[in-house]
């Protein structure tokens, strides 16, 4: 039984006093919530990361949003922050391949991969983001590109226990649009199969596979209920502890 995980993405928002007053919302929500049966990841703006990996957080991980390409740990890499820093600031877990990052930094498929296998090898959690445009899905073309993304990006060292997939497609991140959950149920299927043949069976049916993209109370269980969705990725409506913990509940 995979365990549901429900992470929430703040991206390039809160300064530091916002930021340790959120985690620390989420944070006394986990700890008066001890038998949850799913956990919690938040990944603030490296701005606060140390601040709030340094808060008490026993029940919750505390991840990064991004993490370097180059494979050393350090050197002429200016506004870049390797693995090895991510994780010496306290934090645990990272995401790497979030579309925003395809988008407006041109990462490939080449690059997220990259990223990733420092992320596991430095011992960060991975979770590797993949998702079509509306162009591409319009196109008929939405399964093929997830597929594609999962055989590119994913690499033969991760395991369930160092990576999770997050299936975001683009044109639902931030828009309020939301695929059918047959839609939803049909991309996970395709992404669990893609690992099957990257990994094998059984690492593959141990991954967990988010759904992301205008996740809010509202809707959380029907998309946490549907096959394979082992949890969701939040961006805006992780921004207030009680939105984000409003979706957490409905697994409860």
């Amino acid at each position: 039984m995979r365990r549901k995980l429900i992470a929430g993405n703040w991206k390039m928002n809160g300064l530091k006093a916002e930021g340790i007053a959120l985690a620390k919302a989420v944070f006394e929500k986990c700890a008066t919530t001890p038998d949850k049966t799913f956990d919690i990841l938040v990944c603030p703006p490296m701005n606060v990361l140390g601040f709030v990996a340094e808060l008490p957080h026993a029940g919750a991980f505390v991840g990064a949003q991004d993490v370097a390409e180059t494979t050393k740990p350090n050197g002429a890499f200016t506004g870049d922050i390797s693995a090895q820093m991510v994780l010496d600031l306290g934090a645990t877990w990272t995401l790497v391949g979030h579309s925003e990052r395809r988008q407006y930094h041109h990462e490939t498929d080449a690059v997220v991969k990259q990223k990733a296998l420092n992320a596991i090898g430095a011992g960060l959690t991975t979770v590797i983001c993949i998702g079509e445009t509306l162009a591409e899905r319009e196109a008929g073309q939405a399964v093929d590109v997830v597929r594609r993304q999962t055989r590119e990006c994913v690499p033969m060292q991760a395991t369930a226990e160092n990576c999770v997939i997050a299936y975001e497609p683009v044109w639902a991140i931030g828009t309020g649009k939301v695929p059918t959950t047959a839609d939803v149920a049909e991309i996970h299927a395709a992404v669990r199969d893609e690992l099957a043949k990257v990994l094998g069976q059984e690492k593959a049916d141990k991954m967990r596979i988010l759904y992301g993209g205008s996740v809010k109370p509202e809707n959380a269980k029907e998309l946490l209920n549907v096959e394979n969705v082992d949890g969701a990725l939040i961006g805006g409506a992780s921004l207030k502890a009680d939105s984000f913990w409003a979706i957490a509940e409905t697994l409860m």
